[in-house]
């Protein structure tokens, strides 16, 4: 019988923050327990941050400034996981809490025969501020005037931000529960659709994409989680308030310390919730004997950053381990589990891999490649990983911001170079004296290494361009054209 694929991905799940990494809280009971007859992948790296730089990688096995940084998302008639597996006989199911990176605006829908994203057309393109009640109210408008007259403030500024900090706490209703706070829907609204689908094929193969958004921010997971994980005593106001300081802007890092064990506690228990889902899935799947013969990934877009290097969330500013490294879990039926090498396997390898565990034909526009092989004889994946991103281009609907200067990072099993094209600033870390990437080796120190990934960086950049798709890219471009033309007449 063919084999069926699952493929789960978790918005922000760093791998130090799940059991079968070796996290000591208990956020993922029921994926380290799956993890026992599956291949764990130590070194699973992300093509990109933030998602809308990660997850051409994860469906469409492409560098994701592959067709030019102005192009985001899934090119149109670019082969994917959902149209590969389409044109092969599954039934291609997508479910994806909110995310209004992963929508039809960017191609997502390409190749599946269902596909609910759970937007609405305001968060697909982006809400105009200027249109908010909250910005048209006069106490708003007074503080743009303050706001705006806040460098002539001197010392006098930084009272004002905490007293309108403040003010905005008290006089902002706080709702009854948590989850009238949360911006995303929760992994169970998401699964229960999955599930509808999934009840609705019969005995037909399918693929299934799940993208959860439990662990995002703001981070309001649900109150089961927070009882999970024995975390009870938040409250709908208290969560709101940590949150809010989270957010601040015109705090330096170091003020933040003071509730990061708050916040990562919210985060880990949107985790815990995710896991809880995957359980249930998985139980439905079992229950529906169809399980046996799943293939199933779970793996994340990207991580977090909780102050690690003085930032927070994961803007496309950095390619720091905490942002990059994620966890990467791959049940396969009929294949023995053997802990793989620990060479750095980049997530663009995950659709072809997946698709030759399906004995389905990789396309060859895939730039990655298959490594189950690899896997089954923990040999290397290959030498290095690529990620990128464009360095400040954290509001992508508008095109304007999509042309900054690239960050590039390049990763070994031992040694790592970033290099930030705008700056010109390269940094060289060595992951095995230095794994939280505090140090940057000096300039004249390791030279061999850092031209070794220079050349590899070199050659990334020149194979970009060459292989260049430019008929997908006017395709792109002109699917761009036409969206935002159809925005303006709206």
């Amino acid at each position: 019988m063919q084999k069926s694929i699952v493929l789960v991905t978790v918005d922000c799940l760093r791998a130090d923050h799940v059991g079968f990494m070796g996290y000591d809280r208990p956020t993922t009971p029921f994926l380290d327990s799956l993890a026992e007859e599956s291949f764990v992948i130590p070194n699973a790296i992300a093509a990109g941050v933030p998602t809308y730089y990660s997850l051409p990688a994860i469906l469409a096995a492409r560098f994701p400034l592959a067709l030019g940084r102005d192009i985001l998302g899934v090119g149109p008639t670019e082969p994917t996981l959902a149209s590969v597996l389409k044109d092969a006989g599954y039934a291609t199911g997508a479910f994806g809490a909110g995310n209004p990176y992963l929508s039809a605006r960017f191609g997502y829908q390409q190749g599946f025969d269902t596909f609910r994203d759970f937007l609405v057309d305001d968060m697909v393109h982006g809400a105009d501020e200027k249109s908010s009640p909250l910005r048209q109210s006069w106490a708003s408008r007074l503080n743009h005037l303050l706001q705006a007259a806040r460098p002539l403030m001197g010392p006098l500024g930084s009272m004002y931000d905490e007293l309108y900090f403040r003010y905005c706490q008290k006089v902002t209703p706080v709702p009854e529960s948590l989850d009238a706070l949360r911006s995303f829907p929760a992994g169970d609204v998401v699964v229960d659709h999955a599930g509808d689908w999934l009840l609705s094929l019969g005995n037909k193969p399918f693929f299934l994409w799940l993208h959860l958004m439990d662990p995002h921010s703001p981070y309001y997971p649900k109150d089961a989680a927070l009882s999970m994980l024995s975390q009870d005593s938040f409250t709908p106001q208290s969560a709101r308030y940590l949150n809010s300081f989270w957010n601040r802007s015109d705090l330096p890092s170091h003020r933040f310390q003071t509730h990061r064990d708050e916040i990562v506690a919210l985060y880990d228990a949107g985790i815990r919730w995710a896991d809880e889902q995957i359980r249930r899935l998985i139980g439905l799947l079992r229950s529906s004997n169809r399980w046996d013969d799943c293939i199933f990934a779970l793996t994340a877009d990207h991580g977090e950053e909780f102050l690690e290097h003085g930032g927070r969330y994961h803007p496309p500013s950095h390619l720091f381990e905490e942002l990059i490294h994620v966890p990467l879990l791959l049940r396969v039926p009929g294949i023995q589990k053997r802990r793989p090498h620990d060479s750095p396997f980049s997530l663009m390898h995950l659709p072809p891999t997946l698709l030759d565990a399906a004995r389905v034909p990789v396309p060859a526009e895939f730039q990655g490649r298959s490594v189950l092989g690899e896997m089954q004889v923990a040999t290397p994946f290959g030498d290095v990983a690529i990620s990128e991103c464009v360095d400040g281009c954290t509001n992508p609907f508008r095109a304007e911001n999509r042309m900054g200067p690239r960050i590039l990072a390049v990763r070994e099993s031992r040694y790592k170079l970033v290099i930030h094209f705008g700056s010109g600033v390269e940094n060289l870390y060595d992951l095995e004296s230095d794994p939280a990437e505090r140090s940057p080796i000096a300039p004249q120190t390791e030279r061999a290494v850092r031209r070794r990934l220079l050349e590899v960086a070199r050659e990334h950049l020149r194979r970009s361009i060459r292989q260049r798709d430019d008929q997908m890219r006017l395709h792109a471009r002109l699917r761009d054209v036409q969206l935002d033309a159809a925005r303006g007449r709206a």
